[in-house]
């Protein structure tokens, strides 16, 4: 009998675990994959795709009202149905979920959909039908879960970025809990969706970690959109009033009132009860799984990619990390991924788009920096009339010339800072981006553009 069932088995069907399967078994490893719920993920069934859809229908408000500038004239008022969105999002995250099971299939990848548990360095259970797989290699991608941190009071009467897709209908009001991406993007579109926004919270300003300039710019914005913004102010407990509704009680200021309450104040590696422990696997204080370089834990035959390790919680960056870990054990590659320079982009309305350092963590790194920046009014609002404006700036080492961020806020910024990281990727200089021709007229050409840098 072989020592082994199979040479591969993965925890988790999201975007990692799913790419380092089909990578595997292309290599010809034998590889089993078992997921509890639905196969996708987060990034597919109930995060980036369904979220940037519902952006998408919220951003048709605005487009509406601009479009008059421009000599069209609408028969009648635009009428949004919520309903109609969210069985569409819905049918959608399950065509895509279908592709990932085809894509698995199509690899030859066998399928388990239960419950994976560890029980040693080359054992793992499934808890439905009590099997025992020995694998030569195990890894565990079962990226993060919401947390409300800390617990409070009534707490459970909040919901989740995972359950704000199913809503029954479209409330009135909404209270937003946290200040990250997550709690700015949902909080954005249901503005613009008609609903009264309020966020609420503790830090003293929103987007923690982003470039001060663009931290600041966005929490305007979105304060020009109409959502209330509570900052410097944390929740003590939540209580259901008797019509239903919610009632956030806060350490200072007034209760809010609100139909729905959505905590996103942050995600946690979703570690609890695998097993990882009594297998010897080392875990972070936010229970996140420690690995080296090469995605390896403190048990060499146990991997870990993706939100699990808490490295850079990323969809991108965990199927790079998925494709690495099944080509360095299973092919002839040997490689590892690079967290240095990765792109990343807040789909609120306007959007973020970064990529780099921001001007406080090159001087935090020990560089001096020279800023190139420039604010601006869009053409596309010079005739719809709309007060919007786009701002973009450079990071530039005022020693050897390079590019050590960008950032953008406004139309397409992720659009626009995709392309923009394959230079800073490569180590651009400013030199390099001032004799670049610029594709007039663009937003995107004032990137190449900036010649004078910020005083002082």
């Amino acid at each position: 009998m072989a020592e082994f069932d199979v040479d591969l088995f993965v925890i988790g069907a999201g975007s990692g675990g799913t790419r380092a399967a089909r990578i595997a078994a292309g290599h010809g490893a034998r590889v089993m994959i078992a997921e509890e719920d639905r196969i996708g993920g987060t990034c597919v069934i109930r995060g980036c795709v369904p979220k940037k859809l519902f952006v998408y229908a919220s951003r048709f408000a605005e487009d509406f009202e601009d479009a008059a500038g421009f000599g069209w004239t609408l028969p009648q008022a635009p009428v949004f149905d919520w309903p109609t969105l969210r069985d569409a999002v819905a049918n959608e995250v399950t065509r895509l979920s279908g592709l990932y099971r085809k894509g698995l299939e199509g690899a030859k990848v066998e399928i388990r959909e239960e419950r994976a548990v560890v029980e040693g360095p080359h054992r793992v259970r499934l808890a439905k039908s009590g099997e025992v797989i020995r694998a030569r290699h195990i890894l565990v991608a079962t990226g993060g879960w919401p947390s409300f941190d800390p617990p409070i009071p009534g707490g459970e009467l909040g919901i989740s970025s995972n359950e704000i897709f199913h809503l029954p209908a479209l409330p009135k009001r909404l209270l937003v809990v946290g200040g990250g991406y997550i709690a700015l993007e949902f909080a954005s579109l249901f503005a613009r969706l008609g609903v009264a926004v309020t966020v609420l919270h503790r830090g003293d300003n929103i987007l923690r970690g982003f470039d001060e300039d663009i931290r600041n710019r966005l929490r305007d914005a979105l304060v020009h959109a109409g959502i209330t913004l509570r900052l410097g102010c944390t929740i003590e407990r939540i209580e259901e009033l008797p019509d239903g509704a919610r009632r956030a009680h806060c350490a200072k200021g007034a209760p809010i009132d609100a139909d729905i309450v959505l905590v996103a104040t942050g995600r946690r590696p979703n570690t609890r009860g695998l097993g990882l422990e009594q297998a010897g696997v080392a875990l972070g204080s936010l229970g996140e799984i420690e690995v080296d370089a090469a995605s390896a834990s403190s048990v060499p035959s146990i991997h870990a990619v993706g939100d699990v390790t808490n490295r850079v919680n990323l969809t991108p960056v965990a199927i790079r990390e998925g494709h690495a870990f099944a080509d360095s054990t299973f092919g002839s590659r040997n490689w590892t991924v690079d967290h240095a320079t990765i792109a990343s982009a807040v789909f609120t309305t306007p959007e973020v788009g970064t990529v780099g350092l921001s001007e406080e963590q090159a001087i935090a790194a020990g560089h001096k920096v020279t800023v190139f920046e420039s604010g601006f009014r869009p053409m596309k609002a010079t005739i719809s009339g709309r007060q919007e404006r786009i701002y973009m700036k450079l990071v530039v080492d005022a020693q050897s010339d390079k590019v050590l961020g960008v950032h953008i806020l406004g139309h397409d910024a992720g659009e626009i800072v995709q392309a923009v990281a394959i230079a800073v990727t490569m180590g651009a200089t400013k030199a390099d981006f001032d004799r670049t021709i610029a594709l007039h007229p663009s937003a995107a050409e004032e990137l190449v553009t900036m010649r004078t840098p910020r005083a002082g």
